[in-house]
């Protein structure tokens, strides 16, 4: 099991660059100091990534695309939105649960709780609410309507290929291990 004092280790291992790191901190400690946030390491989203480590990399993902190519996002937003957009809270992998009622089809469904969830636990603006609840789209069938949802979405689709295909790897771990 994994306790609250091993994030610093963890955060250690994850392959993000200090800049990055400065700017997640800067415009998200909040949301990175949260237990409820931490939560998200216990579960796995991609091979043997942990939610955890997928936000992480979709948030330092986006960063990178903004700032290469010039977008000009609302860099505060762009983060906490890329940070809380896999806010769901449950293994999607498991079937039906009181919170994944639709696994079959988490797809269409979690950006919807993930987002009810953000809210619940965090400050989040109209342009976060809009990042996390369109990162899903074209199962999202109303595409995003601001630049910041168009790049997470797009990192988010990098980041999940790289897991998929097992490119980036989790560290290590196995399900029962997150239990």
């Amino acid at each position: 099991m994994i306790i609250r004092n091993d994030f610093p280790k963890l955060w250690a291992q994850i392959d993000i660059k200090d800049d990055i790191r400065e700017k997640l901190i800067m415009h998200a400690e909040d949301i990175l100091e949260s237990d409820k946030f931490h939560l998200t390491s216990t579960f796995i989203q991609h091979g043997d990534v942990s939610v955890y480590e997928h936000c992480l990399m979709v948030a330092a993902c986006a960063i990178k695309i903004n700032e290469q190519l010039k977008i000009k996002c609302n860099e505060r937003a762009l983060i906490r939105g890329a940070l809380l957009h896999d806010y769901f809270l449950y293994d999607w992998h498991n079937g039906a649960s009181k919170d994944n009622i639709h696994p079959k089809l988490h797809g269409f469904y979690h950006p919807g709780i993930a987002m009810r969830n953000a809210k619940r636990d965090f400050k989040i603006t109209i342009l976060e609410q809009e990042i996390i609840k369109k990162h899903m789209w074209p199962l999202t069938v109303i595409p995003p309507m601001c630049r910041e949802a168009w790049v997470v979405t797009m990192a988010d689709k990098y980041s999940s290929l790289l897991e998929t295909i097992k490119v980036r790897k989790g560290h290590g771990r196995t399900k029962a291990e997150y239990a």
